[in-house]
């Protein structure tokens, strides 16, 4: 690069050697930039100027993903996946996502196609910015698992009337996270690790993640770490936000807890997010395309700069970083050309997005006491190999029987006396319905709404290795005389423990 592009890009060679300044930033950062819908393109024009200003020298490779990537059904076209592939790091806009109908999500598909299990969002108290909480003291980051969970999109209608979303989790993706969460509370100097769950309910599946935690916990003997009630976290999160340096939660959860925190600080206009992986990185900001002001220059980037600056300290590019955002949080501090939606009447007319940008380029080179420190070495989550095979050993399991669920328009009481009637002369006895979770049978019957879908549990007389086949599809071919079938859960006893729920009531 020549001295005069140098200058050109805004290095002050008064400060600046020519050969230390060609040394530095000879190796520039490849990393594609996904600019998205609505907003994306302007929010991604000035942060790209803001950044070549800062000194953050970035080849980038331009993509097209989500309603700009026309002719491509899943909004992610393979030229755009290949060259996020070979880069291993993204700066993406928001991408517009159809809610109720349409396809997946394009964000979530590049989630997941890349495995980038952990999102990190921070929330700290900007200068300037006027909220409820201007003057506590809020710095934490939400560390949420990002593939699992009720967000692996399986889904099914049961009945016209009954839709069903599994929720998974696994011992391995949740251990990663917890991972994930001391290794940012070590980056960044945190103390305390807060594992919330929902695990007093959910105990299968939010009672493994919390186990996981608990296990990760005690390799980091240097770091606090507790466990919260997701329900009871919210609460203590609007009460007293100050408590928290580190939150690592499941994916709704997550989704949920930090918009939350994002709402604390500011809003999600200013929320930045980061999406890790073993091999590659995703930063974002986390609000949507904005079709309604797209086009008008009313658009805030700093949700998208601040994920900007996460990148680059991702990268390694620790001074670049400190630059910029002392740039930033001087132009709040200043409160001159700032957005409309950052504007207060006190304040002269909003600024548009450019001329935003513009002041945060003026003020690079000036810093702000009210910037936070550094964090103290670059995130780097631990490199892992694809899992194809279970990590835990199989261990003893026999299967106590299995839970056919079935759709029937009829009352309990009948729905359980043709049950009964089908297990005659077979291996299996009914030992309980349920209706919504609901024990319905036996017992007295609930005074309740039901649906025409019913969990239709039924016990082995013997446990064993294995459920009988054939005298399993006996069962099925009888109950079919008079309800339909939807699907079969097997109930397993794995060590001694069983490895299903129990209806409420039961």
């Amino acid at each position: 690069m020549t001295l005069n592009a140098l200058n050109a890009a805004g290095f002050n060679d008064q400060t600046d050697s020519p050969a230390a300044m060609v040394a530095r930033h000879q190796l520039p950062l490849r990393a594609v930039a996904i600019p998205g819908d609505g907003i994306g393109p302007e929010i991604m024009d000035s942060v790209q100027r803001i950044l070549v200003a800062g000194g953050a020298l970035i080849d980038w490779t331009e993509c097209a993903a989500g309603a700009t990537a026309r002719g491509d059904a899943a909004g992610l076209p393979a030229e755009t996946l290949d060259a996020v592939a070979s880069a291993g790091l993204v700066l993406k806009g928001p991408l517009a996502t159809g809610i109720g109908t349409g396809g997946k999500s394009a964000n979530v598909t590049l989630r997941k196609h890349f495995e980038l299990y952990a999102n990190v969002r921070p929330a700290r108290r900007l200068p300037g910015i006027v909220t409820p909480f201007a003057d506590r003291d809020i710095d934490l980051v939400v560390v949420r698992e990002n593939v699992e969970d009720l967000y692996a999109g399986i889904e099914h209608m049961q009945t016209p009337d009954v839709a069903q979303c599994l929720k998974l989790i696994t011992r391995a993706g949740s251990a990663k996270i917890a991972r994930a969460a001391f290794a940012v509370a070590k980056a960044e100097g945190r103390s305390k690790v807060t594992c919330a769950s929902k695990a007093n309910i959910m105990k299968l599946t939010e009672g493994m993640f919390k186990q996981a935690f608990e296990d990760v916990a005690a390799a980091h003997p240097g770091i606090t770490a507790d466990h919260m009630l997701i329900d009871n976290l919210a609460h203590r999160l609007v009460m007293m936000p100050e408590d928290f340096d580190v939150i690592c939660t499941t994916n709704m959860n997550g989704d949920i807890i930090s918009d939350l925190t994002a709402g604390l600080v500011g809003g999600l206009g200013l929320a930045p997010s980061a999406n890790l992986g073993s091999h590659m990185a995703m930063f974002e900001a986390v609000h949507g395309s904005a079709p309604d002001i797209a086009g008008q220059g009313k658009a805030n980037p700093t949700a998208l700069l601040l994920a900007a600056i996460m990148m680059l300290r991702h990268a390694g590019k620790m001074g670049a970083a400190e630059r910029i955002e002392h740039a930033l949080y001087v132009t709040l501090e200043e409160g001159v050309d700032l957005t409309a939606d950052m504007a207060t009447p006190r304040r002269i007319t909003a600024a548009s997005t450019s001329a935003f940008a513009d002041r945060i380029i003026s003020n690079i080179g000036k810093r702000s006491a009210q910037c936070p420190a550094a964090p103290v070495a670059p995130l780097r989550l631990e490199r892992c190999t694809p899992q194809t095979v279970a990590v835990s050993a199989p261990g003893k399991r026999s299967d106590a029987g299995m839970d056919i669920f079935v759709e029937y328009a009829g009352s309990p009481q009948e729905l359980a006396a043709c049950l009964r009637a089908a297990t005659t002369n077979l291996p299996f006895t009914l030992a309980m319905i349920s209706n919504r979770g609901l024990k319905v049978y036996p017992g007295a019957v609930p005074q309740a709404d039901f649906a025409d879908h019913w969990r239709c549990r039924f016990a082995s007389r013997a446990p064993q290795d294995d459920l009988p086949q054939d005298q399993l599809c006996e069962l099925m071919t009888r109950i079919s005389t008079f309800a339909r079938w939807c699907h079969v859960e097997r109930l397993q006893i794995i060590d001694g423990t069983p490895g299903f729920s129990v209806a409420q009531g039961q």
